[in-house]
């Protein structure tokens, strides 16, 4: 029997090979967007879509407004967007219209897919999103996993790192000094953040210009929003001939537009892209296989972002 009038995105579909659990909710994906458009009366209305984690799929409502329905992978970054998304209600982010969380499924605001800032030029986007951090940087919610507690993780991995790794081990203790400063940082929590927030995950909309998708909402510091901004569209960095200015102008572009404190944006960057760098490492030992040159160019770019914003 076919569940649904179209087929899967092959992209999607090759997320079975990550394991037994992705191969699971792949093969009961199909029944449950059927179950759940049949439950909120939704018609399907286009090609679906998918990203990292999820599918989205074009529907209309019996109303006809159109929307779409976004079926998530179960993982803890995005067990509270739906709660993210309710109290930013639509400010500056994308409308969510209904919600069922247990079975990580999500009724929202239609935007103009593949219209992001990535046409754009990239300081004119840092500017975009940076313009956007005073409307969804508001009071955390309490349900949210703090900042803090996913940083000291990182902090005793880091520890961890042998020191033949293929990363300068000055750069490595100053991100583990820094990382165990910001975890006992009050100023670490607090602020709902978006998490992930970078130029694909900005989307042109008929209501406003721009507006958000896609958070992880944790309870945070705003000045852990720039890294991001940093590391994607890395190929135009490399192209401009001039790495380190490259980084720094899109650096001090969104700390300006955002007003935020230069010196601790500075010291989330060096964190953030170090541990970026531990994990590439780890993943290659836990894997048991050498390096790819994939894996290596992203060492290389963590370590020169991390290098550029502080020379």
């Amino acid at each position: 029997m076919t569940l649904l009038p179209f087929d899967l995105p092959p992209g999607l579909l090759a997320f079975a090979e990550r394991g037994e659990a992705w191969a699971s909710w792949l093969a009961a994906l199909p029944r449950l967007v059927r179950d759940v458009g049949e439950e909120w009366e939704l018609a399907f209305d286009g090609a679906p879509m998918h990203g990292y984690c999820a599918l989205v799929v074009p529907v209309r409502t019996t109303g006809g407004r159109p929307a779409v329905l976004k079926a998530t992978w179960p993982h803890d970054e995005a067990e509270h967007e739906h709660l993210g998304l309710q109290a930013w209600a639509g400010n500056g982010v994308v409308r969510l219209y209904r919600a069922d969380p247990r079975r990580q499924v999500m009724l929202l605001e239609r935007l103009h897919a593949g219209e992001d800032l990535t046409a754009l030029w990239d300081v004119e986007a840092c500017e975009i999103v940076a313009g956007l951090y005073s409307r969804i940087h508001v009071p955390a919610l309490p349900q949210l996993r703090t900042l803090t507690s996913y940083v000291s993780r990182w902090a005793d991995d880091m520890e961890r790192l042998p020191h033949d790794a293929p990363v300068p081990r000055r750069l490595v203790e100053q991100a583990l000094s820094l990382a165990r400063d910001l975890a006992a940082d009050d100023a670490s929590v607090g602020t709902m953040i978006h998490g992930d927030l970078h130029y694909e995950n900005v989307l042109a909309g008929d209501r406003e210009p721009w507006l958000v998708i896609d958070p992880e909402p944790m309870s945070g510091d705003p000045h852990y929003e720039v890294a991001p901004l940093l590391w994607n569209r890395w190929d135009e960095v490399v192209a401009s001939g001039d790495v380190r200015d490259a980084v720094r102008r899109r650096f001090h572009t969104v700390v300006d537009t955002a007003e935020l404190d230069e010196g601790r944006a500075r010291d989330w960057v060096v964190v953030r892209e170090m541990n970026n760098a531990m994990w590439t490492i780890q993943d290659a030992a836990r894997a048991g296989a050498a390096m790819t040159r994939e894996d290596r160019d992203w060492i290389t770019r963590a370590i020169a972002i991390a290098k550029a914003v502080q020379d």
